[in-house]
């Protein structure tokens, strides 16, 4: 793949001068290896999926780190557990120095806590998406994003009306379609794509949840993974779900608990920091890339997608991925995510609250959008007493939809 620089590449540098060791996470194919080899490309570089490299290190791992006690990429770490066990005495012999180690990780429920367990003070964690709009059209990541390294306020929206699309040539709805693998998507090939992703759902089903959960049903999880295409920005009913597939409530919250621990979809929570009793507090979730997404579900062109029933809740799911790498790859720090729904109806696709406060975000697939579909976003901000409100949708500028909401284009985030 070409050599496209991340967004997270300026934090993994940080993170390297603070901690000896830093684990980047991600979906299998996302760029981790070819990121860690961008930010150290002198380093040696294992890979504990190479049968060779593998049987090197683990034959004797008192050896192995005698000849190699730093400057080393080791891929797919979570292929030998008993890495990071070993790591923490390695570092310890020498605790204050940094810049050491690069492990990267896919697909491992367990990976983050054996990280945790072993080396807790001594490692700094990234996780690494596929890949946003402004990785793949090779410009920086939008000031957007600098909104967030100081508190909301009425100025905010100030700051918010210089917003510009992010490249001349951008086309939001086409990388929503292909989403963000960055192999196929950059090869540019239309063919090679749908068939790279049917090859890449094979793998993922075959190799990756048989060898973490062997007594796993693969066929009941690839029809459910393939249910969740449909079901992409929904609130999941976990009943419904079941009968469909013929298995019971708790199976389907496990598999959901699997989907999201491997990276393919993501939980998202409840906003419940309110007085309203009325709160639905039952996650909603979304498959992350929607290039995945609309393999899944059949759709091969823009025509399909734009036509697809499902079009406004992937295009939300698509938009809720790039604010959240785009806030991942920041320096803004202690923040999360939510979706806001009460029982009355009221819904905000996007709650995010952090140090900065709390900013509502409602997502639309249309270009304009008229002041009678702001009733919930209006009622969070006025309830809530914020600064500001966001819509973002598929229009060309910045303007404000009322006094304290604005529209801000899909192609300036």
């Amino acid at each position: 793949m070409s050599l496209i620089k991340r967004n997270q590449q300026e934090k993994i540098e940080h993170l390297l001068s603070l901690f000896p060791v830093v684990l980047i996470l991600g979906v299998r194919q996302s760029g981790k290896s070819t990121l860690s080899r961008m930010v150290r490309p002198t380093w040696n570089y294992f890979d504990l999926e190479n049968s060779k490299d593998f049987e090197f290190i683990t034959s004797d791992l008192d050896f192995f780190f005698r000849e190699f006690d730093s400057e080393i990429v080791i891929d797919e770490a979570q292929e030998f557990p008993r890495l990071f066990k070993h790591l923490r005495g390695v570092i310890d012999n020498d605790r204050d120095r940094t810049d050491r180690f690069i492990l990267t990780g896919s697909s491992s429920p367990e990976l983050i806590q054996h990280a945790s367990d072993s080396l807790a003070g001594r490692i700094g964690i990234v996780e690494l998406g596929t890949c946003k709009m402004n990785e793949l059209l090779e410009v920086p990541l939008s000031p957007f994003y600098t909104i967030f390294e100081q508190p909301l306020s009425s100025g905010t929206l100030d700051s918010l009306r210089g917003l510009q699309p992010i490249s001349g040539t951008i086309d939001v709805l086409d990388l929503c379609r292909r989403g963000g693998f960055p192999g196929p998507v950059l090869k540019g090939d239309e063919t090679f794509l749908e068939e790279w992703m049917e090859f890449y759902f094979q793998i993922y089903i075959s190799r990756d949840i048989s060898r973490l959960f062997p007594k796993l049903d693969r066929v009941r999880y690839r029809r459910f993974i393939s249910m969740l295409s449909e079901l992409s920005g929904t609130i999941i009913n976990k009943a419904q779900v079941g009968r469909s597939l013929d298995i019971s409530e708790v199976t389907v919250r496990d598999y959901l608990e699997i989907a999201h621990k491997t990276f393919i979809w993501r939980m998202i929570p409840s906003f419940e920091k309110t007085r309203v009793k009325s709160v639905t507090k039952m996650p909603k979730g979304i498959l992350r890339d929607t290039g995945l997404l609309h393999y899944l579900s059949s759709v091969d062109s823009r025509e399909k997608m734009l036509r697809s029933p499902n079009f406004g809740q992937n295009f939300e799911s698509f938009i809720i991925e790039e604010l959240i790498k785009g806030l991942s790859a920041s320096p803004v720090r202690g923040w999360d995510y939510y979706y806001y729904r009460t029982k009355n109806g009221i819904e905000v696709d996007l709650v995010l609250d952090g140090r900065f406060g709390t900013l509502p975000i409602e997502i639309k697939s249309g270009s304009s959008t008229d002041i009678s579909q702001l009733k919930s976003l209006r009622y969070f901000v006025e309830s809530q007493d914020l600064p500001l409100g966001i819509v973002i949708n598929n229009d060309t500028e910045v303007k404000m939809l009322h006094e304290r909401i604005i529209q801000i284009p899909a192609s300036c985030i």
